[in-house]
């Protein structure tokens, strides 16, 4: 069990420096949503639903593949290390030639002709962030988890910061007229585009930090190498973009599905997005374990109880989710002041949306059988099926039922994934994972969600009393079920 503990700890390094830095970078929703309108915030998550599909398509799946060649005493971690970034460093640059080249027409076509510098700045900071990704890939490999830490918060406080500093004191600032380079530079109209603006800057901080990483270009490209690198990868991007669309499409097609006005759409599109914000404890934990997982599933496969290890991983990672789910949607009378009043009338959704991530946390682990035996086209077909049911479902649903609709397609869509990706992963890699507690516990999970709504009509309760009563339950219940296995793991 010690080697449980160890990926725990590993998360734990992870979780914080993403739960302090995503933390920092949550407080800019109150921000956001109280200076900007839901019109306005439409226009951050739409590009940010764009960002999602372009992060994919940028890195190319290269990460994991990295992950998959570094340990082959043939290869060495460095050629496969420098291959992987020489390739992702020059489709970039061809990517940014390629906008620098159309961002007119593109500017147009998205509706932003007036702010053709949102594409620009948004496509820099795709960019870094795709190049990056190697070197992080490499300092997790490397079980540099407080380096990888370190580089992450520095860029969040930056843009938090910045974020500040353009949206909060500038104006002010302007208008008194009592700094000459804030009145000469600063530009009201920009609005929204300072968001993306603090972005780039702290990608720019960021890929600095990373320079020592990037000096990895010395050794080299490999001729022989890459194809194989390129076979095995592309199937993640197949993989990664499907996964996209199931988390992201729905931004995007709420704009162009709902039974409205432009601007009512938009706003729309802006309750939804900051709404979704709230489920970030669940997101900011996957990927927290995803980043401690991923390279130690590859490292561990040769041992002989691998598959008892990753079962046993998997129960305790729902546990968890669970308790996420309870803290987020029983203390909802408090997250909701993480948003301006303007958007609350969408809180309905976010109990859906953590159930949705949770199914994703499952797929993430189940998803071990495609990867350690090679077989990641059938895990791309298993995801373009997925995507295929998200799009229908988003397509039938939103104009009937608004983001209502958009969040519980994305529900079904990784609870089909999870399914899926169980069924064939008992026939290429069986693993025994305990599926009728891990259902108990999700199922646990739920009856006191109910219970908390059920209660709090029948029954005068102190804010948070019920709440909390109810989340101890959850873990002495929890705690009677798994204590021997968590003292062995402590």
């Amino acid at each position: 069990m010690g080697i449980i503990g160890k990926l725990a700890s590993q998360t734990a390094i992870y979780g914080l420096s993403s739960i302090f830095g995503r933390f920092l970078n949550y407080l800019l929703v109150p921000l956001f949503t109280y200076y900007f309108s839901a019109e306005e915030y439409g226009v951050v998550s739409e590009f940010y639903a764009y960002a999602g599909f372009f992060s994919v398509v940028l890195l190319f799946g290269f990460d994991t593949g990295y992950f998959r060649f570094r340990d082959k005493d043939s290869i060495g971690k460095d050629k496969a290390y420098a291959t992987a970034l020489w390739f992702i460093l020059l489709i970039n640059i061809g990517f940014f030639a390629l906008i620098l080249s159309i961002n007119p027409w593109l500017s147009g076509l998205l509706n932003y002709s007036a702010h053709p510098e949102y594409v620009l700045c948004f496509s820099l900071i795709l960019i870094m962030d795709a190049i990056a990704s190697i070197p992080f890939a490499r300092l997790r490999a490397e079980n540099k988890a407080f380096r990888f830490a370190a580089v992450k918060i520095i860029e969040i406080l930056i843009t938090v910061g910045l974020s500040l500093f353009f949206i909060k004191y500038c104006p002010k600032l302007y208008a008194a007229k009592t700094l000459p380079w804030v009145t000469q530079y600063y530009d009201p109209t920009i609005g929204v585009g300072y968001i993306f603006i603090a972005n780039l800057i702290a990608s720019v901080c960021k890929f600095f930090l990373l320079t020592p990483q990037l000096l990895g270009l010395r050794w080299g490209f490999d001729n022989t190498l890459f194809p194989r690198m390129l076979r095995y990868s592309l199937p993640m991007v197949i993989i990664g973009f499907a996964g996209i669309i199931n988390e992201m499409l729905d931004r995007v097609l709420l704009k162009q599905l709902l039974p409205y006005d432009l601007s009512t759409n938009m706003k729309m599109l802006g309750i939804y997005g900051a709404c979704y914000k709230l489920s970030i404890l669940m997101s900011l934990f996957i990927q927290a374990f995803r980043f401690a997982a991923e390279p130690f599933f590859f490292s561990y496969a040769g041992n002989t109880d691998a598959r008892l290890i990753y079962a046993k991983v998997l129960r305790f990672f729902v546990i968890f989710c669970v308790f996420i789910f309870l803290l987020v949607t029983l203390f909802i009378d408090f997250f909701k002041y993480f948003v301006g009043p303007e958007f609350r009338s969408g809180l309905d959704v976010v109990p859906i949306l953590l159930l949705a991530n949770l199914f994703l946390g499952i797929y993430v682990n189940l998803s071990i059988w495609y990867k350690l035996t090679d077989r990641t086209l059938i895990g791309a077909c298993v995801s373009l099926c997925a995507a295929a049911l998200t799009i229908y479902l988003n397509i039938i649903w939103i104009p009937a039922y608004g983001y209502t609709g958009s969040a519980w397609a994305h529900l079904i869509g990784y609870a089909g994934m999870a399914f899926v990706s169980y069924v064939l992963g008992q026939i290429y890699y069986p693993v025994k994972y305990d599926v009728l507690r891990i259902l108990a516990y999700i199922a646990l999970g739920l009856g006191l969600y109910l219970a908390n709504l059920q209660l709090q009509t029948m029954i005068f309760w102190p804010q948070g009393m019920l709440a909390g009563a109810l989340l101890v339950l959850y873990l002495l219940i929890a705690g009677l079920f798994e204590g021997r296995q968590i003292s062995r793991i402590s």
